[in-house]
């Protein structure tokens, strides 16, 4: 059964379809800058409530994008399968809930780093099921032809709120404590499920009385991302553009905190600097593509995004931090270049039915590999350090424009 299926006016941008983006859009803000708080504030309670080490705060990143691996797949059938709203909506209360216990054993002086590692899990397995309906969503509120500026759009309030999030979680940090900045966030997920809550109900087929097995339609999705000629080596180069995030996501902190020595609140704007990057990219997609093609966009965006990773780990104390700020805004920018164009690509060229799954199927694969780049960033960073471990990962990032180059991605101006 789809939930992908049109409301009436959907096509057309009607006020009312407008409308319910404007609340859809609205509450995916509000929720993701709640995120970008939390990024920040969770590993600072770690690092400086806990004392806690690299490769431990690192285990935080790892916690949370393994949910991806565990329920990346199966979160397809769910979407597909449950009311989208009321799913959404459900998502939102539960890490609400996860992030809140947090101030609440800071406060009671009960709070460890296991607890930390459980809301990051938590927090991760409700954001897999939350995303996919997301993603599945959108293209039953807007039509096809509005979809790449749709996707610009939320991308670029995404950014907007990385631009803000880190830097008002690093102030909340260092006015409130780490622990207590977390309320903000737990607050933020409560305002979008209200949000959602108020959206049209997505029309849904009836429910069959037999049909496919769960691992059937997880099969079929699989079957087709790994058939198709861009779909495919879009999800391999994303995949290994994460495993680089991860690292990033891991080392940052940390790399800031112990070893160019940034203050708290520093550190919050040091990181916002991705969203930057990705504020302007999000904003400038549709031009970019209308000037040169959605593919060929997407190569220049996986090389840049590669050699900004690149130069992350030069930065040095003092004005040196300037160097990471530059640095991560041109890796943020790269990113979400590639971001918006393959997955406005999914959305166009997936039969509605499959959509939910072959969504999460590509989320399963990609942001899997975020986990993985976070242990070894750890890993890597008790034998090299941080610096050094920087350095070395970010070069993975490098594979992304060598597996698009090699497919047939390489001789087409529009991926479609």
């Amino acid at each position: 059964m789809s939930e992908t299926t049109r409301e009436t006016g959907a096509t057309t941008g009607t006020p009312r379809t407008t409308g319910a983006f404007r609340r859809y859009w609205t509450a995916s803000t509000i929720s993701h800058a709640g995120d970008a708080v939390t990024a920040v504030a969770l590993p600072l309670v770690a690092l400086q409530g806990l004392h806690a080490s690299s490769l431990q705060v690192s285990l935080i990143t790892v916690a949370q994008y393994t949910a991806w691996i565990l329920i990346g797949l199966p979160a397809g059938v769910i979407v597909q399968r449950l009311p989208l709203r009321g799913t959404q909506v459900a998502m939102d209360v539960l890490r609400a809930v996860a992030v809140a216990s947090v101030p609440l054993a800071w406060a009671l002086d009960v709070l460890r780093l296991w607890q930390l590692i459980v809301v990051a899990f938590v927090v991760g397995l409700a954001s897999v099921v939350f995303d996919v309906g997301n993603a599945t969503l959108l293209p039953s509120i807007v039509s096809k032809e509005e979809l790449t500026a749709r996707n610009s759009l939320t991308s670029g309030s995404v950014s907007a709120t990385q631009l803000g999030g880190p830097s008002l979680g690093g102030v909340l940090v260092q006015l409130c404590g780490a622990a207590n900045g977390l309320l903000v966030d737990a607050v933020s997920y409560l305002v979008s499920a209200v949000l959602l809550r108020g959206l049209p109900r997505p029309a849904r087929s009836a429910p069959p009385t037999t049909g496919p097995s769960v691992s059937a339609l997880i099969s079929e999705g699989l079957r087709y991302v790994r058939r198709h000629p861009v779909i495919r080596p879009c999800v391999a180069a994303a995949t290994t553009v994460n495993f680089a995030c991860g690292a990033l996501l891991a080392l940052a902190p940390a790399f800031l905190v112990r070893t160019l020595d940034a203050p708290a609140a520093l550190v919050g704007v040091l990181i916002a600097s991705e969203g930057v990057g990705s504020l302007l990219a999000a904003a400038l997609t549709p031009r970019l593509v209308a000037r040169v093609g959605s593919a060929r966009a997407l190569l220049g965006a996986s090389l840049f995004a590669a050699v900004a990773l690149g130069f992350v780990s030069a930065a040095g104390h003092g004005l040196g931090l300037l160097v990471f700020a530059v640095a991560n805004a041109g890796f943020g920018a790269g990113v979400v270049v590639l971001s918006i164009l393959t997955r406005t690509h999914r959305q166009t060229v997936t039969p509605p039915d499959l959509l939910p799954r072959v969504m999460a199927t590509v989320r399963f694969v990609s942001w899997g590999a975020i986990p993985i780049g976070a242990l070894a960033a750890g890993l890597t960073a008790t034998w090299l350090g941080n610096r050094g471990a920087l350095g070395t990962l970010s070069g993975i990032a490098f594979l992304a424009p060598l597996v698009l180059w090699a497919s047939p991605i390489r001789t087409r101006r529009e991926l479609t």
